[in-house]
């Protein structure tokens, strides 16, 4: 049991992916000295600042980044729940349409075992 464990700490841990949320773009937002803020309305989960995020477009994924900045109304927050709209900032992406569905996600280590 004891050696098991031992090599089962030796193995690299397995990356996973886990679904924080996803949101439906419903207006974009061309602000001057930020680009473009996609308007969303969260459908599911939660969409988190910092958090990692695709762009899909006609369930083809068009870009990988995360979410720079993420706002209600005019205030800064740090996550936005299933239900509310938000304003959407992603970095060096700025070519979002209406349409667009954003699936932000998680990439979390899990230790192996032999």
């Amino acid at each position: 049991e004891d050696i098991k464990a031992a090599i089962s700490g030796l193995l690299p841990p397995e990356r996973r992916e886990e679904i924080l949320g996803t949101a439906e773009v419903r207006q974009i937002f061309h602000i001057p000295g930020v680009g473009v803020v996609a308007g969303c309305y969260v459908q599911s989960g939660v969409l988190r600042r910092g958090a990692l995020v695709r762009v899909l477009r006609d369930h083809v994924i068009i870009y990988e980044g995360d979410i720079s900045s993420l706002k209600r109304f005019k205030e800064d927050v740090r996550e936005v729940q299933a239900g509310y709209e938000c304003g959407v900032g992603i970095r060096d992406f700025q070519g979002i349409q209406v349409g667009d569905i954003l699936e932000a996600y998680q990439v979390v280590e899990v230790a192996r075992e032999v």
